[in-house]
This record gives structure tokens, sequence and C-alpha cells, in this order.
């Protein structure tokens, strides 16, 4: 809750407090864009990882809410939600046959994403291409969260 929660929202604070009062870039038309980290469980319960789960749901709502107050002063604020993703992080699911084969067989895309499949989405989001777009949390999952 500290790390995925709180440090995301004293985060979005404070930088939100020093890009607002700057003058609008030339291209985007924006004075910032804030871009968080959710998960697919920013959506859905999961299994053993309750916390886990309620913080990266909260970091869903916290992101909607900052575009509240934030879109209407140039700064747009906006989550990307990462599917299974081939990390350190789930170097237990990666070793476990089991787990591994039951979460593989969901993704359509037939494999767990790379960490270089975030470069696209986190462009978009900061570029004018995604000028219009605020307060959206932007699935990269394979296509899981469509089953």
């Amino acid at each position: 809750m500290q790390v995925n929660l709180k440090a995301t929202f004293s985060l979005c604070r404070e930088v939100s407090r020093l890009i607002k009062d700057l003058e609008p870039h030339p291209v985007t038309g924006r004075k910032g864009s804030i871009i968080n980290f959710g998960s697919l469980l920013s959506f859905q319960g999961g299994l053993f990882v309750p916390a886990y789960a309620a913080s990266k749901g909260a970091v869903a709502q916290l992101t909607k809410s900052f575009a509240n107050e934030l879109t209407a002063v140039g700064v747009t604020i906006n989550a990307i939600a990462p599917g299974y993703i081939e990390t350190e992080m789930n170097e237990a699911l990666l070793k476990d046959k089991e787990r591994l084969a039951s979460i593989s067989a969901r993704i359509p895309a037939g494999k767990w994403g790379q960490p270089e499949d975030f470069k696209g989405p986190v462009v978009f989001l900061a570029s004018k291409a995604g000028a219009y777009t605020s307060g959206h949390t932007l699935v990269v999952d394979g296509g899981w969260m469509g089953r």
C-alpha cells in the first residue's frame, strides 16, 4: 500500500503542483502528462494478493480523480495496466509449471509480454497523439481482459 498507492498519490500531487504552472508545450498543447502504472488487478481480485489488488484498484481510481482536477489546467493523467509480463517480479509464477500453463492458456496473444511492449503505449499517452486522453487506464495485456 505504501509503494503502490501512497507513493503514487504523493508523486502525482507533487508533480502536478510543479507542472500545472508551466507554459503549454508548443506541440502537445499540454503542460505535462503523468502516467501511473496499475495492473490487471486494478480490475480483478487476484489470488493470494489482496493488498496488491486493492492498491492497484486504487491507482486506477486515483488516476481518474487526479484527471478530473488536472486536465482542465493542461495536465493529462492516465495509467497503464500491464498484463503478465516476463520480469523478475514474476519469477515464481514463471517457474511454477502448472500456474504458468494456466495463465498462458488464457492470454490470446499466446505469450507473456515483455517490458519493451510498453514503449508505444507510454509514447502515445505522453505525445500529441494522446493529448485528448485523460483519466484512462490503458490495458496492455495480450488480450487477457478480453476473455
